[in-house]
């Protein structure tokens, strides 16, 4: 029994005042190698050395020097015993070995240099501590913390069944609030229900409390029939018997898997029970049990507990914050909610989403059908802390669109500018057209005035009438010779509209162009005629 261990502790410190001091002081490590280096050749007969075997499987370590340093400090060291979970290693073997009733070894196996020995032994988790106890192996999942591995391996090499033979012993079981606890009454140790009862408490060992008596008086005080066995969920005075009596290993095994654990302490999960498989979303208590709110909330979870305990969905984890001062304010900061007062939520693990009940008066405390009713609500999916991550990525979805928008816009204003370009450039392009039109206009005009101005010179030299109509028959020439120039500029307009790929109504404009040259030719011989008729009136006067 442990009490043992507390009383000889006890009497020990207060015998002699000197070594009572030296026995009060908290162990430290001594320097000695106690661990073993475990290969393929020396692993079975260590094995066989001890009682307990203790397994740390680590990482590899590397031949180079920078990384068998860095095992050496941040691993398990056996030269160097810098680290934390070194000295936790060394110091819990110092502490155990001297202990009489049992012989616990401890190993090192290198997950690269020792894989043969690791798939032997069926190691699997790296950085994990397994215990070989009675040909059963248990994984630890604690903190690495020398004062609780050691204490975890008390559990271990104590009886998976406890007996409870008196009074005494019956109220230390009662005092067993935060564990999950079994205890059955049997004829004897010899019985072949006790016998399927105790390798039911090997699978769960030590994890799951186990008791059984065989005195009839203390089975009475139990309110148990022989071979009946009651199951205690965390913090439930009043047990519930396992249906089926008598029971089979499987049957009180398969019993355990779906009722254990409604209510647990985080105490307990954090120092023997630091599950990582964790990957759903909990139901998170905070309660003071020594402040009169907080003790009144946990005894309405209670109550819900008890009308919920065939459920086997629900756990509900409660945090003391009392035994966490240092991680209250970053609780409160975490889950925006204020400790000095009750809460219970739904958290969720992966990213710490959390949905806290809305108490309407945080004096009086919600009601046993009030927080029943939450409950249901959460495990029918009504309370979700990950809705807010759905609407957040709804909202990042709608800032995406907007953004695709924009760019769109953006691309349409730039296409729209390039068109402007293109319009602007043509535009230009017919410009230039027109302004070589004009030209050729000009062109055309000079070239007319030049030749009126020749058919007045040669009038003016000419008397007679033959010589006037010789003129005129020259100007018609000439005036011929000025169509055909004009004939070119068309054919040069027609060349232009050619060139212009832009638009065709450009082409026609050059075309009109065209046709008001040919107007201002006919002008011109009108004009030249004209003439001609000023110099035959000269002549005749």
């Amino acid at each position: 029994m442990k009490w043992g261990w507390g009383l000889a502790g006890l009497l020990l410190a207060c015998g002699i005042l000197s070594w009572g001091d030296r026995g009060l002081e908290v162990p430290e490590y001594d320097g000695k190698d106690r661990v073993h280096v475990m290969t393929n050749k020396n692993y079975k007969t260590i094995m066989k050395k001890y009682d307990v075997m203790v397994i740390y499987f680590h990482k590899a370590v590397g031949q180079n020097l920078m990384a068998r340093q860095q095992f050496e400090v941040e691993e398990l060291a056996l030269e160097l015993l810098t680290s934390p979970a070194a000295l936790t290693y060394q110091l819990a073997a110092q502490v155990l070995d001297d202990l009489d009733d049992e012989d616990i070894g401890f190993g090192l196996v290198d997950e690269k240099r020792d894989a043969a020995v690791a798939k032997k032994l069926g190691l699997e988790e790296v950085d994990s501590i397994y215990i070989f106890a009675d040909d059963e192996i248990i994984e630890y999942d604690g903190q690495m913390a020398a004062d609780t591995l050691v204490e975890f391996l008390y559990d271990v090499i104590e009886d998976p069944v406890e007996i409870i033979d008196n009074e005494r012993e019956l109220k230390g079981f009662y005092n067993l609030h935060e564990d999950t606890k079994l205890v059955g009454f049997f004829k004897s140790e010899k019985s072949r229900h006790f016998i399927e009862f105790d390798d039911a408490a090997e699978e769960f060992h030590p994890f799951v409390k186990f008791f059984a008596t065989f005195e009839p008086k203390i089975a009475r005080k139990l309110k148990l029939n022989l071979n009946e066995v009651d199951f205690y969920e965390p913090f439930m005075e009043d047990p519930v018997t396992i249906p089926g009596m008598p029971y089979t290993e499987a049957e009180i095994v398969e019993y355990i898997e779906e009722h254990e654990r409604f209510i647990t302490s985080l105490i307990l999960a954090g120092l023997y029970q630091t599950e990582d498989d964790i990957n759903g979303q909990h139901i998170v208590a905070f309660a003071e049990e020594t402040d009169p709110d907080g003790f009144e909330f946990l005894e309405i979870l209670k109550e819900v507990a008890r009308e919920n305990t065939e459920n086997p969905d629900l756990s509900i984890i409660w945090i003391d914050p009392d035994d966490f001062p240092l991680l209250v304010p970053y609780w409160e900061k975490t889950f925006g909610i204020d400790l000095s007062s009750p809460q219970i939520g739904v958290v969720d693990v992966k990213d710490a989403d959390s949905v806290w009940m809305e108490m309407d008066d945080e004096e009086d405390m919600p009601t046993a059908y009030e927080l029943d009713s939450w409950i249901e609500d959460v495990l029918a999916g009504k309370v979700d802390p990950d809705e807010d991550d759905s609407d957040d990525d709804d909202d990042e979805e709608e800032e995406e669109d907007d953004d695709d928008d924009d760019d769109d816009d953006d691309d349409d204003a730039d296409d729209d500018d390039d068109d402007d370009d293109d319009d602007d450039d043509n535009d230009d392009g017919d410009d230039d057209d027109d302004d070589n039109d004009d030209d050729d206009d000009d062109d055309d005009d000079d070239a007319d005035d030049d030749d009126d101005d020749d058919d007045d010179d040669d009038n003016d030299d000419d008397d007679d009438d033959d010589d006037d109509d010789d003129g005129d028959d020259n100007d018609g020439d000439d005036d011929d010779d000025g169509d055909d120039d004009n004939d070119d500029d068309d054919d040069e307009d027609d060349d232009d509209d050619d060139g212009d790929d832009d638009d065709d109504d450009d082409g026609d404009d050059d075309d009109d162009d065209g046709d008001d040259d040919d107007d201002g030719d006919d002008d011109d011989d009108d004009d030249g005629d004209d003439d001609d008729d000023d110099n035959d009136d000269d002549d005749d006067e």
